[in-house]
């Protein structure tokens, strides 16, 4: 009796940073997570559409890239945590920021923001990469979540 081979999809992981690790920002607060999270958002969406990005950073908190997880409407968009983490991973990242923007222009988080919060900690945890700061952008301000005590040590 012949037996026959399975057909296996391979997978494979790659990274190809394009800069020096020492050349890479380096974040010390949440402002500097703002700024740079400000500067590759687009302005002309920023108060239309909701946009969730993540900041993946090493371990001496040297940004290793950015990248747009998704875009929805004017009240709410989906954050994946498998797809999120799925980037951290391949990063090898030890940290990680996340932001959206509120159009409405309330910096306050809502509910879905925290459970997402606590969420996105809780499997931070479980793989040693540590969510740092979730960020809510509005076209003028922000807020941390961090730095409002919502993400506890």
């Amino acid at each position: 009796m012949k037996l026959l081979k399975s057909t296996v999809a391979e997978i494979t992981l790659s990274y190809y940073p394009d800069i020096n690790i020492r050349d890479c920002q380096k974040i010390n607060s949440s402002q500097d997570a703002e700024r740079l999270f400000r500067e590759n958002w687009n302005d002309a969406q920023i108060g239309f559409v909701e946009e969730f990005k993540i900041m993946l950073l090493n371990r001496t908190n040297r940004v290793l890239g950015l990248s747009s997880i998704s875009k929805g409407g004017v009240s709410g968009t989906v954050a994946d945590p498998k797809i999120i983490f799925g980037l951290a991973l391949k990063a090898v990242a030890s940290g990680l920021i996340v932001a959206h923007n509120h159009p409405s222009g309330n910096l306050k988080p809502s509910q879905a923001d925290l459970v997402l919060t606590n969420k996105l900690k809780e499997a931070g945890h479980l793989l040693d990469i540590a969510l740092l700061d979730h960020i809510i952008l509005t076209p003028d301000s922000y807020t941390s979540l961090a730095d409002e005590g919502y993400l506890p040590c």
